[in-house]
Protein backbone atom coordinates (compact mmCIF):
# COMPACT_ATOMS: atom_id res chain seq x y z
CA UNK A 1 0.00 0.00 0.00
CA UNK A 2 1.39 3.38 -1.01
CA UNK A 3 0.64 6.45 1.10
CA UNK A 4 -0.18 9.69 -0.72
CA UNK A 5 0.12 12.94 1.23
CA UNK A 6 -0.36 16.49 -0.08
CA UNK A 7 0.65 19.24 2.34
CA UNK A 8 -0.73 22.77 2.10
CA UNK A 9 1.15 25.59 3.84
CA UNK A 10 -1.13 28.55 4.63
CA UNK A 11 0.62 31.81 5.42
CA UNK A 12 0.32 35.48 4.59
CA UNK A 13 2.62 38.14 6.04
CA UNK A 14 0.69 39.96 8.78
CA UNK A 15 -0.44 43.25 7.25
CA UNK A 16 -2.17 44.72 10.29
CA UNK A 17 -1.00 48.14 11.45
CA UNK A 18 0.88 47.56 14.76
CA UNK A 19 -1.06 50.34 16.48
CA UNK A 20 -4.54 49.81 15.05
CA UNK A 21 -4.65 46.05 14.53
CA UNK A 22 -6.36 46.59 11.17
CA UNK A 23 -5.14 46.18 7.60
CA UNK A 24 -5.13 49.36 5.58
CA UNK A 25 -6.71 49.22 2.13
CA UNK A 26 -4.29 48.03 -0.57
CA UNK A 27 -5.56 49.37 -3.92
CA UNK A 28 -3.36 47.00 -5.93
CA UNK A 29 -5.31 44.07 -4.42
CA UNK A 30 -8.63 45.32 -5.86
CA UNK A 31 -11.37 44.24 -6.02
CA UNK A 32 -10.43 42.94 -2.58
CA UNK A 33 -9.58 45.17 0.37
CA UNK A 34 -6.03 43.82 0.70
CA UNK A 35 -3.78 40.97 -0.41
CA UNK A 36 -4.65 38.72 2.52
CA UNK A 37 -8.33 39.01 1.63
CA UNK A 38 -7.59 38.35 -2.02
CA UNK A 39 -5.60 35.17 -1.35
CA UNK A 40 -8.27 33.98 1.07
CA UNK A 41 -10.94 34.37 -1.60
CA UNK A 42 -9.01 32.89 -4.52
CA UNK A 43 -7.25 30.05 -2.69
CA UNK A 44 -8.06 29.35 0.95
CA UNK A 45 -11.82 29.63 0.55
CA UNK A 46 -11.77 27.84 -2.80
CA UNK A 47 -9.91 24.87 -1.31
CA UNK A 48 -12.71 24.37 1.21
CA UNK A 49 -15.27 24.00 -1.62
CA UNK A 50 -13.37 22.67 -4.63
CA UNK A 51 -15.44 21.51 -7.59
CA UNK A 52 -14.90 18.12 -9.22
CA UNK A 53 -16.17 17.93 -12.81
CA UNK A 54 -17.44 15.03 -14.85
CA UNK A 55 -16.41 14.25 -18.43
CA UNK A 56 -18.89 16.80 -19.77
CA UNK A 57 -17.55 19.68 -17.71
CA UNK A 58 -20.45 19.60 -15.24
CA UNK A 59 -19.93 19.84 -11.49
CA UNK A 60 -20.13 16.32 -10.15
CA UNK A 61 -19.43 17.19 -6.53
CA UNK A 62 -17.97 19.85 -4.26
CA UNK A 63 -15.29 18.63 -1.86
CA UNK A 64 -13.33 20.06 1.03
CA UNK A 65 -9.68 19.57 0.06
CA UNK A 66 -8.57 20.27 3.63
CA UNK A 67 -10.34 17.10 4.78
CA UNK A 68 -8.07 15.02 2.50
CA UNK A 69 -4.83 17.05 2.56
CA UNK A 70 -2.32 17.71 5.29
CA UNK A 71 -2.12 21.42 6.14
CA UNK A 72 -0.73 24.01 8.49
CA UNK A 73 -1.84 27.60 9.01
CA UNK A 74 0.23 30.27 10.74
CA UNK A 75 -1.38 31.50 13.98
CA UNK A 76 -1.29 35.11 12.77
CA UNK A 77 -3.26 34.08 9.67
CA UNK A 78 -5.72 32.01 11.71
CA UNK A 79 -6.36 35.04 13.93
CA UNK A 80 -7.18 37.09 10.83
CA UNK A 81 -9.40 34.33 9.44
CA UNK A 82 -11.36 33.93 12.68
CA UNK A 83 -12.31 37.60 12.42
CA UNK A 84 -12.46 38.26 8.67
CA UNK A 85 -13.13 34.85 7.07
CA UNK A 86 -14.99 32.81 9.70
CA UNK A 87 -16.42 30.29 7.20
CA UNK A 88 -12.94 29.37 5.94
CA UNK A 89 -11.63 29.24 9.48
CA UNK A 90 -14.47 26.92 10.47
CA UNK A 91 -13.74 24.72 7.45
CA UNK A 92 -10.14 24.22 8.57
CA UNK A 93 -11.18 23.24 12.09
CA UNK A 94 -13.90 20.92 10.75
CA UNK A 95 -11.49 19.32 8.27
CA UNK A 96 -9.08 18.42 11.06
CA UNK A 97 -11.94 16.92 13.03
CA UNK A 98 -13.13 14.93 10.00
CA UNK A 99 -9.64 13.57 9.30
CA UNK A 100 -9.30 12.46 12.91
CA UNK A 101 -12.53 10.51 12.53
CA UNK A 102 -11.37 8.99 9.24
CA UNK A 103 -7.73 8.25 10.03
CA UNK A 104 -7.38 8.53 13.78
CA UNK A 105 -4.99 11.46 13.26
CA UNK A 106 -5.76 15.05 12.28
CA UNK A 107 -4.59 16.70 9.08
CA UNK A 108 -3.54 19.93 10.80
CA UNK A 109 0.07 20.63 11.78
CA UNK A 110 1.04 23.30 14.28
CA UNK A 111 3.16 26.31 13.28
CA UNK A 112 5.46 28.58 15.33
CA UNK A 113 3.60 31.75 16.26
CA UNK A 114 5.54 34.00 13.87
CA UNK A 115 6.86 32.99 10.46
CA UNK A 116 10.45 33.30 11.69
CA UNK A 117 13.45 31.41 10.35
CA UNK A 118 14.00 29.34 13.47
CA UNK A 119 17.73 28.58 13.00
CA UNK A 120 18.37 32.34 13.14
CA UNK A 121 16.77 32.67 16.58
CA UNK A 122 18.29 32.09 19.99
CA UNK A 123 17.13 28.96 21.78
CA UNK A 124 15.16 31.14 24.18
CA UNK A 125 13.25 32.72 21.27
CA UNK A 126 12.77 29.34 19.58
CA UNK A 127 11.14 28.06 22.76
CA UNK A 128 8.76 31.02 22.93
CA UNK A 129 7.76 30.76 19.28
CA UNK A 130 7.11 27.02 19.58
CA UNK A 131 5.20 27.31 22.85
CA UNK A 132 3.05 30.14 21.52
CA UNK A 133 2.38 28.12 18.35
CA UNK A 134 1.41 24.99 20.28
CA UNK A 135 -0.86 26.98 22.62
CA UNK A 136 -2.59 28.60 19.64
CA UNK A 137 -3.03 25.22 17.94
CA UNK A 138 -4.44 23.64 21.09
CA UNK A 139 -6.94 26.46 21.53
CA UNK A 140 -8.15 26.36 17.92
CA UNK A 141 -8.11 22.65 17.11
CA UNK A 142 -8.81 21.26 20.56
CA UNK A 143 -5.93 18.79 20.68
CA UNK A 144 -2.18 18.48 21.02
CA UNK A 145 -0.27 18.66 17.72
CA UNK A 146 1.62 15.65 16.40
CA UNK A 147 3.68 17.65 13.93
CA UNK A 148 4.84 21.20 13.39
CA UNK A 149 5.65 22.96 10.13
CA UNK A 150 8.83 25.03 10.36
CA UNK A 151 8.68 28.23 8.28
CA UNK A 152 10.51 27.69 4.98
CA UNK A 153 11.18 24.18 6.41
CA UNK A 154 14.25 25.85 7.96
CA UNK A 155 15.85 23.62 10.59
CA UNK A 156 19.02 22.96 12.50
CA UNK A 157 19.75 20.60 15.39
CA UNK A 158 18.70 23.07 18.07
CA UNK A 159 15.39 23.78 16.30
CA UNK A 160 14.60 20.07 16.12
CA UNK A 161 15.62 19.58 19.73
CA UNK A 162 13.21 22.34 20.82
CA UNK A 163 10.40 20.78 18.80
CA UNK A 164 11.05 17.33 20.24
CA UNK A 165 11.28 18.74 23.78
CA UNK A 166 7.75 20.08 23.35
CA UNK A 167 6.23 16.81 22.22
CA UNK A 168 6.41 17.40 18.47
CA UNK A 169 6.87 14.01 16.82
CA UNK A 170 7.66 15.07 13.24
CA UNK A 171 8.25 17.87 10.78
CA UNK A 172 8.51 18.12 6.99
CA UNK A 173 11.71 18.90 5.08
CA UNK A 174 12.96 19.10 1.51
CA UNK A 175 15.01 16.08 0.40
CA UNK A 176 18.21 18.14 0.05
CA UNK A 177 18.04 18.85 3.80
CA UNK A 178 18.80 15.21 4.58
CA UNK A 179 21.56 12.74 3.82
CA UNK A 180 20.94 9.02 3.98
CA UNK A 181 17.14 9.39 3.80
CA UNK A 182 15.19 6.11 3.68
CA UNK A 183 13.96 4.99 0.29
CA UNK A 184 10.41 5.54 -0.86
CA UNK A 185 9.76 8.82 0.89
CA UNK A 186 9.66 7.16 4.29
CA UNK A 187 10.47 9.26 7.36
CA UNK A 188 13.97 9.34 8.76
CA UNK A 189 14.93 9.53 12.43
CA UNK A 190 17.02 12.42 13.72
CA UNK A 191 18.71 12.09 17.11
CA UNK A 192 19.29 15.60 18.45
CA UNK A 193 22.31 16.78 20.35
CA UNK A 194 20.01 17.02 23.38
CA UNK A 195 19.34 13.29 23.27
CA UNK A 196 15.84 13.50 21.78
CA UNK A 197 14.33 11.99 18.63
CA UNK A 198 12.10 13.44 15.94
CA UNK A 199 10.90 12.06 12.59
CA UNK A 200 11.66 13.98 9.38
CA UNK A 201 9.44 13.51 6.32
CA UNK A 202 11.15 14.46 3.02
CA UNK A 203 8.66 15.48 0.36
CA UNK A 204 9.10 14.82 -3.36
CA UNK A 205 10.77 18.06 -4.46
CA UNK A 206 10.73 17.57 -8.27
CA UNK A 207 7.05 16.69 -8.16
CA UNK A 208 6.25 19.60 -5.84
CA UNK A 209 8.04 22.00 -8.21
CA UNK A 210 6.07 20.65 -11.15
CA UNK A 211 2.88 21.32 -9.21
CA UNK A 212 3.90 24.82 -8.12
CA UNK A 213 5.75 26.05 -11.18
CA UNK A 214 5.05 23.60 -14.01
CA UNK A 215 1.93 22.48 -15.82
CA UNK A 216 0.83 19.60 -13.64
CA UNK A 217 -2.24 21.45 -12.33
CA UNK A 218 -3.73 21.40 -15.81
CA UNK A 219 -4.65 17.73 -15.34
CA UNK A 220 -5.50 16.44 -11.88
CA UNK A 221 -5.82 12.86 -13.08
CA UNK A 222 -2.34 12.88 -14.62
CA UNK A 223 -1.06 14.19 -11.31
CA UNK A 224 -2.91 11.37 -9.54
CA UNK A 225 -1.20 8.80 -11.77
CA UNK A 226 2.19 10.14 -10.68
CA UNK A 227 1.21 10.19 -7.03
CA UNK A 228 -0.24 6.68 -7.20
CA UNK A 229 2.79 5.21 -8.99
CA UNK A 230 0.94 4.18 -12.12
CA UNK A 231 3.19 3.21 -15.02
CA UNK A 232 2.78 4.62 -18.50
CA UNK A 233 1.18 1.37 -19.62
CA UNK A 234 -1.39 1.48 -16.87
CA UNK A 235 0.02 -1.19 -14.53
CA UNK A 236 0.43 -0.15 -10.94
CA UNK A 237 3.54 -0.58 -8.83
CA UNK A 238 1.87 -1.94 -5.71
CA UNK A 239 4.50 -4.51 -4.94
CA UNK A 240 7.45 -2.18 -5.49
CA UNK A 241 5.83 0.62 -3.53
CA UNK A 242 4.70 -1.32 -0.47
CA UNK A 243 5.01 1.04 2.48
CA UNK A 244 6.27 3.94 0.38
CA UNK A 245 5.14 7.54 0.80
CA UNK A 246 4.64 9.94 -2.09
CA UNK A 247 4.24 13.42 -0.67
CA UNK A 248 4.35 16.96 -1.99
CA UNK A 249 4.46 20.21 -0.05
CA UNK A 250 3.43 23.54 -1.55
CA UNK A 251 2.07 26.88 -0.43
CA UNK A 252 -1.73 26.82 -0.47
CA UNK A 253 -2.00 29.89 -2.72
CA UNK A 254 -0.64 27.69 -5.51
CA UNK A 255 -4.20 26.43 -5.86
CA UNK A 256 -6.36 29.24 -7.21
CA UNK A 257 -4.22 32.33 -6.62
CA UNK A 258 -1.10 31.38 -8.59
CA UNK A 259 -2.88 28.86 -10.82
CA UNK A 260 -6.51 29.60 -11.66
CA UNK A 261 -8.76 26.65 -10.76
CA UNK A 262 -5.80 24.84 -9.26
CA UNK A 263 -8.01 23.78 -6.36
CA UNK A 264 -10.11 21.81 -8.86
CA UNK A 265 -7.04 19.94 -10.05
CA UNK A 266 -6.09 19.15 -6.46
CA UNK A 267 -9.58 17.87 -5.66
CA UNK A 268 -9.62 15.73 -8.82
CA UNK A 269 -6.19 14.32 -7.99
CA UNK A 270 -7.14 13.42 -4.43
CA UNK A 271 -10.30 11.71 -5.60
CA UNK A 272 -8.60 9.79 -8.42
CA UNK A 273 -5.70 8.70 -6.20
CA UNK A 274 -8.07 7.50 -3.47
CA UNK A 275 -9.86 5.32 -6.03
CA UNK A 276 -6.70 3.27 -6.66
CA UNK A 277 -6.80 0.02 -4.64
CA UNK A 278 -3.12 0.20 -3.65
CA UNK A 279 -3.22 3.85 -2.49
CA UNK A 280 -4.11 5.39 0.86
CA UNK A 281 -4.66 9.15 0.82
CA UNK A 282 -3.75 10.19 4.34
CA UNK A 283 -1.61 12.49 6.46
CA UNK A 284 1.90 12.36 7.90
CA UNK A 285 0.74 11.58 11.44
CA UNK A 286 -1.20 8.52 10.28
CA UNK A 287 1.79 7.28 8.29
CA UNK A 288 4.12 7.73 11.27
CA UNK A 289 1.75 5.92 13.64
CA UNK A 290 1.72 2.91 11.33
CA UNK A 291 5.38 2.99 10.32
CA UNK A 292 7.59 4.76 12.90
CA UNK A 293 10.87 6.28 11.76
CA UNK A 294 13.64 3.78 12.49
CA UNK A 295 16.36 4.73 9.99
CA UNK A 296 18.81 7.36 11.21
CA UNK A 297 19.52 10.25 8.86
CA UNK A 298 22.13 12.99 8.69
CA UNK A 299 20.93 16.57 8.78
CA UNK A 300 22.19 19.29 6.45
CA UNK A 301 22.05 22.26 8.79
CA UNK A 302 21.08 24.96 8.84
CA UNK A 303 18.96 24.43 5.75
CA UNK A 304 15.62 25.37 4.21
CA UNK A 305 13.47 24.49 1.23
CA UNK A 306 13.99 27.73 -0.73
CA UNK A 307 17.68 28.62 -0.36
CA UNK A 308 20.51 26.37 -1.55
CA UNK A 309 22.85 28.34 0.73
CA UNK A 310 21.13 27.15 3.90
CA UNK A 311 19.37 30.11 5.53
CA UNK A 312 21.49 32.87 4.01
CA UNK A 313 18.57 34.24 2.01
CA UNK A 314 17.30 35.81 5.22
CA UNK A 315 20.53 37.44 6.38
CA UNK A 316 23.08 37.98 3.57
CA UNK A 317 23.41 38.72 -0.13
CA UNK A 318 23.68 35.03 -0.95
CA UNK A 319 22.78 35.37 -4.63
CA UNK A 320 19.19 34.09 -4.38
CA UNK A 321 16.98 36.67 -6.04
CA UNK A 322 13.98 36.87 -8.35
CA UNK A 323 15.43 39.87 -10.22
CA UNK A 324 19.04 39.31 -11.30
CA UNK A 325 19.53 43.08 -11.61
CA UNK A 326 19.08 43.65 -7.89
CA UNK A 327 21.44 43.42 -4.95
CA UNK A 328 20.66 42.33 -1.43
CA UNK A 329 23.66 44.09 0.09
CA UNK A 330 21.16 45.78 2.40
CA UNK A 331 20.32 42.52 4.15
CA UNK A 332 23.36 42.07 6.41
CA UNK A 333 23.47 45.66 7.76
CA UNK A 334 19.70 45.67 8.30
CA UNK A 335 20.00 42.36 10.12
CA UNK A 336 22.75 43.87 12.29
CA UNK A 337 20.65 46.96 13.09
CA UNK A 338 17.63 44.86 14.03
CA UNK A 339 19.75 42.45 16.07
CA UNK A 340 21.22 45.35 18.05
CA UNK A 341 17.75 46.79 18.71
CA UNK A 342 16.40 43.39 19.75
CA UNK A 343 19.37 42.86 22.05
CA UNK A 344 18.68 46.18 23.80
CA UNK A 345 14.97 45.49 24.13
CA UNK A 346 15.56 41.93 25.35
CA UNK A 347 17.99 43.19 28.00
CA UNK A 348 15.40 45.70 29.19
CA UNK A 349 12.73 43.00 29.33
CA UNK A 350 15.01 40.71 31.33
CA UNK A 351 16.09 43.42 33.77
CA UNK A 352 12.75 45.13 34.36
CA UNK A 353 10.82 41.89 34.06
CA UNK A 354 12.94 40.39 36.83
CA UNK A 355 12.18 43.44 38.94
CA UNK A 356 8.42 43.46 38.30
CA UNK A 357 7.56 39.78 37.92
CA UNK A 358 10.27 38.68 40.35
CA UNK A 359 8.36 40.36 43.17
CA UNK A 360 5.74 37.63 42.67
CA UNK A 361 8.34 34.88 42.36
CA UNK A 362 7.86 34.67 38.57
CA UNK A 363 10.56 34.19 35.94
CA UNK A 364 10.00 36.80 33.17
CA UNK A 365 10.88 34.20 30.53
CA UNK A 366 8.15 31.90 31.82
CA UNK A 367 5.73 34.83 31.93
CA UNK A 368 6.50 35.60 28.28
CA UNK A 369 6.00 31.99 27.22
CA UNK A 370 2.57 31.99 28.89
CA UNK A 371 1.59 35.39 27.50
CA UNK A 372 -0.29 34.06 24.45
CA UNK A 373 -1.37 30.80 26.05
CA UNK A 374 -5.05 31.71 25.77
CA UNK A 375 -4.61 33.83 22.67
CA UNK A 376 -5.54 37.08 24.39
CA UNK A 377 -2.38 38.16 26.20
CA UNK A 378 -2.33 36.85 29.76
CA UNK A 379 -0.74 39.31 32.20
CA UNK A 380 -0.01 38.03 35.71
CA UNK A 381 -1.19 39.96 38.73
CA UNK A 382 1.52 42.50 39.60
CA UNK A 383 1.70 45.85 41.35
CA UNK A 384 1.77 47.61 37.95
CA UNK A 385 -0.37 45.82 35.30
CA UNK A 386 0.19 48.56 32.70
CA UNK A 387 3.96 48.25 32.97
CA UNK A 388 3.65 44.46 32.83
CA UNK A 389 1.64 44.56 29.60
CA UNK A 390 3.98 47.12 28.05
CA UNK A 391 6.96 44.88 28.75
CA UNK A 392 5.25 41.82 27.30
CA UNK A 393 3.98 43.66 24.22
CA UNK A 394 7.43 45.15 23.68
CA UNK A 395 8.91 41.66 23.72
CA UNK A 396 6.19 40.39 21.37
CA UNK A 397 6.86 43.22 18.91
CA UNK A 398 10.58 42.48 19.13
CA UNK A 399 9.95 38.88 18.05
CA UNK A 400 7.86 40.07 15.12
CA UNK A 401 10.97 41.67 13.65
CA UNK A 402 12.12 38.13 12.81
CA UNK A 403 9.21 37.39 10.44
CA UNK A 404 10.70 36.09 7.19
CA UNK A 405 8.97 38.32 4.66
CA UNK A 406 11.08 41.43 5.23
CA UNK A 407 14.29 39.49 4.64
CA UNK A 408 13.29 37.41 1.63
CA UNK A 409 12.67 40.00 -1.09
CA UNK A 410 15.02 41.59 -3.57
CA UNK A 411 14.83 45.26 -2.60
CA UNK A 412 14.91 47.31 0.57
CA UNK A 413 11.98 49.64 -0.12
CA UNK A 414 9.11 47.15 0.03
CA UNK A 415 5.89 46.84 2.06
CA UNK A 416 7.34 43.96 4.13
CA UNK A 417 10.38 46.02 5.17
CA UNK A 418 8.23 49.05 5.93
CA UNK A 419 6.03 46.85 8.11
CA UNK A 420 9.11 45.53 9.94
CA UNK A 421 10.14 49.10 10.68
CA UNK A 422 6.64 49.93 11.92
CA UNK A 423 6.82 47.02 14.35
CA UNK A 424 10.20 48.32 15.47
CA UNK A 425 8.63 51.73 16.09
CA UNK A 426 5.84 50.10 18.06
CA UNK A 427 8.36 48.19 20.19
CA UNK A 428 10.23 51.43 20.84
CA UNK A 429 7.01 53.19 21.83
CA UNK A 430 6.72 50.61 24.61
CA UNK A 431 10.33 50.88 25.74
CA UNK A 432 9.78 53.50 28.41
CA UNK A 433 11.96 56.50 29.28
CA UNK A 434 15.01 55.06 27.50
CA UNK A 435 13.14 54.88 24.17
CA UNK A 436 14.48 58.14 22.60
CA UNK A 437 18.10 57.12 23.13
CA UNK A 438 17.44 53.58 21.87
CA UNK A 439 15.65 54.96 18.81
CA UNK A 440 18.51 57.36 17.98
CA UNK A 441 20.98 54.46 17.99
CA UNK A 442 18.62 52.38 15.85
CA UNK A 443 18.09 55.11 13.26
CA UNK A 444 21.83 55.72 13.11
CA UNK A 445 22.34 52.04 12.33
CA UNK A 446 19.53 52.17 9.75
CA UNK A 447 21.18 55.09 8.01
CA UNK A 448 24.04 52.74 7.14
CA UNK A 449 21.61 50.47 5.23
CA UNK A 450 21.37 51.83 1.67
CA UNK A 451 18.82 50.90 -0.95
CA UNK A 452 19.96 50.25 -4.53
CA UNK A 453 21.54 53.36 -5.96
CA UNK A 454 22.23 54.81 -2.51
CA UNK A 455 19.46 57.43 -2.73
CA UNK A 456 17.41 56.00 0.15
CA UNK A 457 18.41 54.37 3.41
CA UNK A 458 16.51 52.24 5.85
CA UNK A 459 16.67 55.24 8.17
CA UNK A 460 14.75 57.30 5.60
CA UNK A 461 12.12 54.56 5.38
CA UNK A 462 11.82 54.46 9.15
CA UNK A 463 11.27 58.21 9.44
CA UNK A 464 8.78 58.33 6.54
CA UNK A 465 6.80 55.14 7.09
CA UNK A 466 7.33 53.88 10.62
CA UNK A 467 7.73 56.71 13.10
CA UNK A 468 4.29 58.03 14.02
CA UNK A 469 3.73 61.47 12.50
CA UNK A 470 1.40 62.53 15.32
CA UNK A 471 1.22 61.78 19.05
CA UNK A 472 -0.03 58.25 19.46
CA UNK A 473 -3.55 58.99 20.84
CA UNK A 474 -4.31 61.44 18.00
CA UNK A 475 -2.89 59.12 15.36
CA UNK A 476 -4.74 56.11 16.71
CA UNK A 477 -8.09 57.89 16.77
CA UNK A 478 -7.65 59.34 13.28
CA UNK A 479 -6.36 56.08 11.85
CA UNK A 480 -9.18 54.02 13.32
CA UNK A 481 -11.75 56.44 11.88
CA UNK A 482 -10.10 56.35 8.45
CA UNK A 483 -10.02 52.57 8.36
CA UNK A 484 -13.71 52.39 9.18
CA UNK A 485 -14.71 54.62 6.24
CA UNK A 486 -15.39 52.66 3.02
Amino acid sequence: MRSVVVHLHLYQPPREDPWLGEIEREPEAAPDHDWTARVERTSYRALAAARVLDGEGRVRRVVDAYARASFDAAPTLLAWMADQAPATYAALVAADRASRARLGHGNALAHPYDHAILPLLSRRDKVTEVRWGIADFRRRFGREPDGMWCPETAVDDETLDVLAAHGIRFTVVAPHQLEGAPAGGRPGRWRTGGGREIALFPYDDPLAREVAFGGLLRDGRAWAALMAGLMAGGADAEDADEGSVRSVATVAETYGHHHAQGEMALAAMLEAAAAEPHVQVENFAAVLARRPAVDDVRLVAPSSWSCPHGVERWRTDCGCRADAATSQAWRAPLRAAVAALRGTLDARFAQEGAQLFGERGLDPRVVRDAYLGDGVGVVPDTRDPVWARELLEMSRESLRLEASGAWYGDTLDRPDVRMLLRHAARALALAGPQAPAIERAFVQALDAVPAAGGTTTAGDLYVRHARPALPAPVRDAAGWAALRVD
